[in-house]
């Protein structure tokens, strides 16, 4: 891959003054993906925003997509300890009302959040993340039924680890669209959803 499309950053921020440049490319470009779309931004439009010149920007980043790279590794970073911290409080009996809510806020409250992960799901070069997230989400969910369900054979718990956060993802990001009363009553609509099918391989492990 030539630096040109390379997804990563031109330079690891070292020094302060660097790392807080870097933090403030970053913060700037989710506030116009946020107002924007990603599409719809350019590398111009983030330079100005951050009140840098292009040249200054191309410095850090080679390309748009990794900033959207950048921003949506920082984004797993904070769900993933969002979830830890929540976790660590609450017993397996509630693993799904929890974990869901954790999503939706997160979802919900996260600036330009589906502008980003649409633009993850869409890039070619960026799928591989998408699927690390995916994986990541899978293994926490599959070593949770591990433990509830020891004997179901392990390719299909692995099928429904995979099927639960990428079928729950796709709700929750619809539902971060809708008016607020609808989006709760779908993500109530969710968490039945999600628990009857987990009980379901609770009651196969049983008999």
């Amino acid at each position: 891959m030539t630096e040109r499309n390379s997804i990563s950053p031109r330079r690891k921020p070292v020094q302060a003054r660097s790392r807080e440049r870097v933090e403030a490319i970053l913060q700037h470009a989710t506030l116009t993906f946020h107002d924007k779309g990603v599409d719809a931004t350019s590398m111009s439009a983030i330079a100005r925003r951050a009140n840098m010149s292009l040249a200054s920007l191309y410095r850090y980043f080679p390309n748009k997509p990794a900033i959207v790279k950048a921003i949506a590794e920082r984004h797993v970073e904070k769900l993933e300890t969002m979830l830890k911290n929540r976790l660590d409080r609450f017993g397996p009996e509630t693993i799904v009302e929890v974990l869901l809510d954790v999503y939706f806020e997160f979802y919900r409250d996260e600036p330009a959040y589906k502008a980003i992960w649409s633009s993850v799901e869409a890039m070619p070069e960026l799928r591989e993340l998408d699927l690390s997230e995916l994986r990541t989400n899978a293994s926490d969910l599959d070593a949770y039924l591990a433990r509830q369900c020891p004997h179901l054979p392990a390719d299909r718990r692995w099928s429904a680890s995979l099927m639960v956060p990428r079928a729950s993802g796709s709700l929750l990001r619809m539902a971060i669209t809708l008016p607020e009363e609808e989006a709760k009553a779908l993500l109530s609509e969710l968490k039945r959803m999600v628990r009857a099918y987990l009980d379901q391989l609770l009651d196969e492990e049983k008999g």
